[in-house]
């Protein structure tokens, strides 16, 4: 896959980046599924190809294969055959096997401060930003998309909003932290009711931040963004403190 080295970071390459530790099954695995739950392949859409993907994240076919085969076997994924065949993420995803989850000391300190550095920082380089117009409605894209989930798929289009922004902020490195630190948040509020009432209130505050953004007003951006992740702490402090 060639990268145009003017163009901005996607999502997509920050998880499909190269496997660095000795562990790439585990790895392999984890970026998998990372991809599935933070929305950047969506329910129904095929991974890319078995070659790609194996070039992408620097391992062999056959760890590619393994790793899949599990996701698989878990209820993520499924192959299909055919002209139109490949690995596709399954629509069903609210009845794939969760990970067990064992949540160590501090974790949630650990997750929402993190989580608050990156995406304040984030959010107000993107207003700093002269954005394209393809940029700018892309963006757009993504608030629609994301006001207009219920609750089965709100997860995933919220993951695939922020992750937006954090594209728009021209920080290549930033990305792989941003979509790890999104990820161990969503495991996080896996564990907690997803309350109807909330989305509301928290695509309200989507619009405002991207509204900020859109208008070039870091500051604004950065309020409305430590607004909208206070109130995710203070839900995810109620339930899990």
């Amino acid at each position: 896959m060639s990268i145009d080295p003017g163009a901005q970071p996607s999502a997509s390459e920050a998880v499909f980046r190269p496997v660095r530790s000795g562990n790439a099954f585990e790895e392999t695995l984890a970026r998998l599924l990372q991809a599935v739950r933070l929305g950047i392949v969506p329910p129904g859409e095929a991974l890319p190809s078995e070659r790609d993907l194996a070039g992408r994240l620097g391992v062999s076919r056959d760890v590619l294969r393994e790793a899949i085969r599990s996701l698989t076997d878990a209820g993520y994924l499924e192959s299909r055959r055919g002209r139109y065949g490949g690995t596709f993420v399954r629509t069903d995803l609210a009845d794939a096997a969760p990970p067990a989850a064992v949540r160590p000391p501090g974790e949630l300190d650990d997750v929402l401060g993190l989580r608050s550095v990156l995406e304040e920082g984030a959010v107000a380089a993107a207003a700093r930003r002269t954005l394209t117009a393809e940029e700018r409605d892309a963006l757009w894209s993504r608030l629609l998309e994301t006001s207009a989930s219920g609750p089965v798929d709100y997860r995933r289009t919220d993951s695939r909003l922020h992750l937006a922004i954090g594209e728009l902020a021209g920080i290549p490195s930033l990305l792989p932290l941003l979509a790890d630190v999104r990820d161990r948040a969503n495991a996080l509020l896996d564990e907690i009711p997803l309350i109807e009432p909330n989305l509301s209130h928290s695509n309200a505050q989507h619009e405002r931040i991207v509204l900020a953004v859109l208008r070039g007003d870091a500051e604004a951006a950065q309020r409305s963004m430590r607004e909208h992740l206070d109130g995710t702490a203070a839900l995810l402090r109620a339930f899990l403190d």
